[in-house]
């Protein structure tokens, strides 16, 4: 509901259902589009299924690649979240099961990204410390040991060491952590 609440008000109509039982007909869109959600689907091949199914031309789907290395948040401060979001996102070859023959973008984030998801702050580290920046991010609000990451966190940008280890990242302009676009031509 938050998110319709956001919603611009002139924005297409919106249509509230679960992924793996989409109340469209078949093949109604030209594209269907899924961004960062697949891995909360309780069924991901049903739901890969239904966005072929009603989707005309492709299916887009912005993901996290669990194949890949571990950015600074999560190898430093919240280690569970790789093995515990490897166990949660699909793989490409479950999306080339789904949806035959994939093709995949690598995305880097931008610096100034101003989406809430969880790799969007990687050049702002103090914004991980703020419990509304992170309510937005699903592998965080569901992680044990929180508080102990974000202590360490704060002790490390407080003492300079998170500085004297990720300094370097002031002057890049993005920063490839594992989000990637997959497309499916039907």
């Amino acid at each position: 509901m938050a998110m319709l609440r956001q919603r611009a008000p002139h924005a297409a109509p919106a249509v509230q259902a679960v992924a793996e039982r989409l109340p469209l007909r078949d093949a109604c869109v030209a594209a269907a589009t899924a961004i960062l959600t697949v891995h909360h689907w309780t069924d991901r091949a049903q739901g890969l299924q239904e966005l072929a199914r009603i989707a005309r031309e492709r299916v887009a789907i912005l993901t996290w690649d669990p194949d890949a290395q571990p950015f600074w948040l999560t190898e430093d401060y919240f280690p569970a979240i790789v093995d515990q979001d490897r166990r949660n996102f699909p793989s490409i070859a479950d999306f080339s099961r789904s949806l035959g023959r994939v093709t995949v973008q690598r995305i880097p984030i931008p610096h100034d990204c101003i989406d809430g998801f969880m790799g969007a702050f990687w050049r702002r580290p103090r914004a991980y410390l703020d419990a509304a920046t992170r309510s937005g991010m699903s592998s965080l609000a569901r992680l044990p040991g929180l508080e102990e990451g974000l202590g360490r966190l704060r002790h490390d940008l407080e003492s300079g060491q998170w500085n004297q280890r990720h300094g370097h990242l002031a002057n890049a302009d993005s920063l490839d952590i594992g989000y990637c676009l997959v497309i499916a031509e039907l």
